[in-house]
């Protein structure tokens, strides 16, 4: 096997399972009866989450180069574990959060942000379709874990099922590194100063609001899936909701990076947020027991879709010597929406009883993404 596909299975491996970070609304419920505490202080353990993970994308072209590839992903698999165990033996939230929060959440931004570059850089022409791939395989764990998870807190609690995550991370991060290393594929540093014409303050801003707007509803559905399923189909199985939007995510994953190669940006980046607009004012205004999933599905297509569209397009905007600094910067929407999106939709439940206010706001959001997006790619790309 050659070195993009050998680098490409490497990176998919280890981000599936650290992509079980997004099936975190299966740990809301367990994790409000162990602390005693509402839900908006739970689901401050995903924001603070995503808070690392795109700071850790943010920072990570310093640091990618400066260890062999192998190492950067034992290393950063070492680091997920430890924070693991240190969240399944927290007795307090902020332990939990140190554990989690950070350690976890870090770890995967770093191996988030170098996957994609290292893969990309790996397997030149098909840039698109390999980041769709990377992005499908984050979205996969979120698809496998749901079910172990639950499984698990029925044991032991939620301790359990972070033990057991670190056990799987600490395995797979090891075969990922020597499969890495089989490879020989090596990171391939970004000049800071690089840049084009392009990337004014303009660009950036309306590209960040875009990217913003665009993920913050899927984050939000990510945060509480198991508890907007409960609160509109009563009965369902916690991990149901959770492993249909991540399994969504994949197919949005996989069809975004493809439509990166193929379609106008204009096109691809203006429909996905309409889309999730439209879902979710359904689910507001007529959430039922069918309908319910059917949303969620349709917002975790569009999460993926985004997430893997957006790194593609900005690489062949800013060309590929600008693209890991520009991407980190546009990255730091993703980090945003992440704290905002789970906390507002915990907060507005523990006001009102529900979710039906915060979906609104978040439809707002993602129509202010849409004509972002129709605004600054109106010519960019072929």
């Amino acid at each position: 096997m050659s070195k993009g596909p050998l680098t490409t299975l490497a990176v998919s491996l280890i981000l599936t399972a650290l992509g079980s970070i997004h099936a975190f609304s299966v740990f809301v419920v367990p994790l409000e009866e162990k602390f005693g505490v509402g839900r908006s202080d739970v689901s401050l353990t995903f924001s603070l989450s995503l808070v690392s993970l795109t700071l850790a994308v943010l920072i990570g072209h310093r640091i990618y180069g400066k260890l062999p590839a192998p190492w950067l992903i034992v290393g950063a698999s070492g680091m997920a574990a430890v924070g693991l165990c240190l969240a399944a033996l927290a007795n307090s939230l902020p332990v939990l959060w140190i554990g989690y929060s950070l350690g976890f959440g870090a770890a995967n931004g770093l191996v988030y942000g170098f996957g994609m570059q290292i893969s990309a850089q790996a397997n030149p022409g098909r840039e698109g379709l390999t980041m769709g791939v990377v992005t499908a395989c984050y979205a996969l764990g979120a698809v496998l874990a749901p079910a172990p998870f639950e499984a698990l807190i029925a044991m032991g609690g939620p301790s359990a099922a972070f033990f057991g995550l670190a056990g799987a991370v600490a395995v797979i991060g090891l075969v990922s590194s020597l499969i890495q290393g089989k490879s020989g594929a090596e990171y391939v540093g970004q000049s800071q100063g690089a840049s084009t014409n392009v990337v004014t303050t303009r660009w950036l801003a309306l590209v960040w609001l875009g990217f913003f707007g665009a993920v913050m509803a899927g984050l939000m559905v990510v945060g509480h899936a198991s508890s907007i399923a409960a609160e509109l189909r009563p009965g369902a199985a916690p991990w149901v909701a959770p492993a249909l939007l991540a399994a969504c995510n994949l197919v949005g994953s996989l069809m975004g990076g493809r439509a990166a190669d193929m379609v106008h940006a204009r096109v691809a980046l203006t429909c996905v947020p309409l889309m999730s607009c439209v879902v979710l004012l359904i689910l507001a205004g007529f959430g039922g027991p069918v309908s319910v999933l059917v949303c969620i599905g349709g917002l975790g297509f569009a999460y993926g879709a985004t997430i893997s569209a957006y790194p593609p397009v900005i690489a062949k905007t800013v060309g590929p010597e600008a693209s890991a600094l520009v991407y980190g910067r546009v990255f730091t929407a993703w980090g945003a929406a992440g704290l905002a999106g789970p906390w507002l939709a915990g907060a507005m439940f523990d006001l009102n009883g529900g979710y039906g206010l915060a979906m609104v706001l978040a439809s707002a959001i993602a129509l202010a993404s849409a004509a972002a997006a129709w605004v600054v790619f109106s010519a960019r790309q072929d």
